[in-house]
C-alpha cells in the first residue's frame, strides 16, 4: 500500500479514478482545465483500506457477512440488520492517530490556504464506481475534530441499507466498499443547482437544461422542491425560462445545514441571471467538450465573489440521457398538428 493517500486536488486528473474515486478524479480534471473549483483534498480509496486495516474492520466485516447466507440478496430485512451491524462495527472503532493526524494536517493547510481559522468544507463521497445517491455527503462542518469523525461517517455510509443493496444488484463483492473522500472547502451560496448539456428526457442535443434554486444545491438534487428551470438553445443561446414558487431552501447554519422558507420577496425571482446563465452555459460546454460527452454538471453562484468568478463549479460526470429517436421531430409536429384537429 503506498504510503501516499492523501490528494490535493491539482495533483489529481481523470486517470486518478481508482486512486480516488470518480468525484474527486472529476474535479481534479476540472482544476487542470482551468475551472473555478473550491480548494480542497481528496482522500483515497487507500485511505479507507488503512483506516479498515489498522482497526481490523475489513476482516470483522468480512467474516460477520460471510455468516449471512443467500438469502440476504432478496430479504430487504436482512440488508437493514446488516447495514446496523457493519456501521455500529466501523462507529464504535478508534479512529487510528495515524489515520486522524494526517487527515488534520491537510485540513490545517486547507485552512491556511484559505486564510479562515476551522474553514467551513463540505465532505463527500467519491466512488470507484457511479453510486449516485447511495452514500452520505455533510456539508458545513467546521473544525479538526469533526472533519475527521465525518470522513468516518462517509466511509460508514457505505454500508448503509442503500449502498449494499446496490452492490447486490450489481454483482459486487458486498463486504467491501473502498471509496474515495472530496473535502472541499464550503462555498457561501447564492444560489446552486445542476446543468445538463442534453435533454435528458429527449436526448436533444441541442439543448442546455439548467435548474436552480436559492441557497444551496441539496434542494435541487433531493427533488424537494420545484426549482427554476432554464432552458438554453445551443445555436443561438436563446433562453426559455420556468420560473417557479420556491419556498425551501437549504443554507448553512452554525456547524450543519438548515431547510426553511424562502423569504417571500425571493420566492418568485429567478435564482439566475441572464449572464449567470450563460457563464454557466459558456463552461458547461467547455467541458462537453473536453470530455467528449455530455455533461451532468453542479454549479455554485458564491455571493462573495465578483462575477464571473463567482460561478463555482463541485462535480461534473457524463450525462444519463434516453438517446434521441430517429424522426422524434416529425412525431412530434405529428402530435401537435392531431391536438390542434381536436380542439
Amino acid at each position: 500500500m503506498t504510503d501516499k493517500w492523501i490528494y490535493w486536488l491539482e495533483e489529481l486528473g481523470q486517470d486518478h479514478n481508482d486512486t480516488v474515486g470518480k468525484k474527486c478524479a472529476n474535479l481534479g480534471e476540472m482544476t487542470r482545465i482551468g475551472m473555478r473549483v473550491p480548494p480542497g483534498f481528496a482522500i483515497s480509496v487507500c485511505g479507507y483500506e488503512k483506516f479498515m486495516e489498522m482497526t481490523g474492520l475489513g476482516e470483522r466485516i468480512e467474516d460477520y457477512f460471510a455468516t449471512l447466507g443467500a438469502d440476504l440478496k432478496t430479504s430487504v430485512a436482512k440488508q437493514m440488520e446488516a447495514s446496523r451491524a457493519a456501521q455500529h462495527m466501523i462507529r464504535e472503532a478508534p479512529v487510528p492517530a495515524a489515520v486522524a493526524d494526517e487527515i488534520v494536517a491537510h485540513y490545517r493547510v486547507l485552512c491556511q490556504r484559505c486564510s479562515l481559522h476551522e474553514v467551513p468544507v463540505a465532505v463527500r463521497s467519491s466512488g470507484s464506481v457511479s453510486m449516485p445517491g447511495q452514500m452520505e455527503s455533510y456539508l458545513n462542518v467546521q473544525g479538526e475534530s469533526d472533519v475527521v469523525r465525518k470522513v468516518i461517517e462517509v466511509w460508514e455510509s457505505s454500508f448503509n441499507t442503500r449502498a449494499i443493496a446496490f452492490r447486490l444488484e450489481k454483482g459486487m463483492p458486498v463486504a467491501k466498499a473502498p471509496i474515495g473522500v472530496a473535502v472541499l472547502k464550503m462555498v457561501n451560496a447564492k444560489s446552486a443547482g445542476v446543468v445538463l448539456t442534453v435533454a435528458p428526457t429527449t436526448g436533444d442535443l441541442d439543448r442546455i437544461v439548467i435548474e436552480g434554486n436559492w441557497g444551496l444545491g441539496e434542494s435541487v438534487v433531493s427533488g424537494e422542491m420545484n426549482p427554476d428551470n432554464f432552458i438554453v438553445h445551443k445555436e443561438n443561446l436563446a433562453i426559455d425560462k420556468t420560473i417557479n414558487t420556491k419556498t425551501l431552501w437549504v443554507n448553512a447554519n452554525g456547524r450543519g445545514t438548515v431547510r426553511s422558507e424562502v423569504p417571500p420577496e425571493l420566492q418568485d425571482l429567478p435564482c439566475l441571471e441572464d449572464a449567470e446563465i450563460l457563464e454557466i452555459v459558456r463552461v458547461a460546454l467547455h467541458v462537453e467538450d473536453h470530455f467528449g460527452v455530455p455533461q451532468d454538471m453542479e454549479w455554485v453562484v458564491d455571493k462573495d465573489l465578483p462575477f464571473p468568478q463567482s460561478i463555482i463549479w463541485v462535480q461534473a460526470r457524463p450525462a444519463k440521457y434516453t438517446p434521441k429517436k430517429a424522426g422524434a421531430d416529425t412525431e412530434y409536429l405529428l402530435d401537435q398538428m392531431a391536438q390542434l384537429f381536436r380542439m
